[in-house]
């Protein structure tokens, strides 16, 4: 079986499975990085242009925690999302929500300048060269598959964010909680006069998206190295991710994350030079056919 895949793909099984890994886990920070955009911009209507730097806070606190508290990777993956999420509430308070009704644009500039400020005080501290976070004994090691060895951790990564993802559609879209968010972004007086705090509830779900970001800050530390830069390599690719998903689509933004993921994988295996560029091809190709996304509404 494994002889008549690669002659029919030309390509060692090895070589071809391995590049399906690598996109599975690159989709997997892309659909956990543009799920917190979409719910951002789904229901609160602000491009988070900070959505990178908070990605890399979440690995910066991962590392912060074992370096300074010893406690390691199982605790990060509470803690710095409720930290990281807990930033976000403040700056969502204190400057984001005298923006709500004025135009998109003055939002982005705002997340903008936040961004690069995050980043460069990090950098500032830190430098660029990159720390290091060491793997869980839990989930060191490979599996042999056969026809692969698969690292454990990165399993456990592709399985952890899709378990995320899903949860999260769940939540928005089939829960009370859900309903008053969709809700609020049609018609937030009618939702106030039901007795639900409606800036509180705003403030919250910025909060969450800014968690979810920092959450996978925290699955990519052992995998990348924890560096000031981290953020600013994956925010462009992530909105290219969104767009193509559909703005405010959240289980597009999931679905499109994993496959484009995959896509780039693969043409690494077939046309290695087009691997930076195949994404951004697409959402050209989505924005002239279908203008609001794959899964958007127009």
């Amino acid at each position: 079986m494994l002889e008549f895949l690669e002659t029919i793909t030309g390509v060692p099984t090895p070589l071809l499975f391995g590049q399906i890994l690598l996109g599975l886990i690159n989709g997997a920070f892309y659909a956990m990085l543009s799920l917190g955009l979409a719910v951002i911009f789904g229901l609160l209507n602000i491009i988070n242009f900070t959505h990178g730097a908070q990605f890399m806070m979440g690995a910066f606190v991962a590392w912060m925690l074992l370096t300074w508290l010893g406690l390691g990777y199982w605790w990060a993956l509470i803690l710095a999302p409720l930290i990281v999420g807990a930033t976000g509430v403040v700056i969502e308070r204190l400057m984001i929500s005298r923006l709500y009704k004025l135009d998109h644009l003055y939002g982005l500039l705002l997340t903008f300048g936040i961004g690069l400020m995050i980043e460069g005080f990090f950098r500032n501290q830190y430098g660029s060269s990159g720390l290091p976070y060491r793997i869980p004994a839990e989930l060191s090691g490979a599996w042999d598959l056969g026809f692969m060895f698969m690292p454990v951790y990165r399993g456990w990564v592709v399985v952890f964010s899709l378990v995320v993802c899903l949860a999260t559609w769940l939540v928005i879209e089939k829960t009370r909680l859900g309903a008053y968010l969709r809700a609020a972004t049609e018609n937030a007086a009618l939702v106030q006069a039901f007795g639900v705090n409606v800036p509180r509830m705003i403030t919250l779900t910025y909060g969450a998206g800014v968690a979810l970001a920092a959450l996978a800050g925290v699955l990519a530390a052992p995998i990348y190295s924890v560096n000031p830069q981290m953020g600013t390599n994956l925010i462009i690719v992530v909105f290219a991710v969104v767009v193509i998903g559909g703005m405010g689509s959240i289980l597009g933004s999931v679905l499109t994350g994993f496959g484009l993921g995959v896509i780039e994988g693969l043409t690494k295996v077939y046309w290695p030079e087009a691997s930076a560029t195949v994404i951004f091809v697409i959402m050209a190709i989505v924005l002239l056919t279908r203008p609001a996304g794959l899964f958007g509404r127009a």
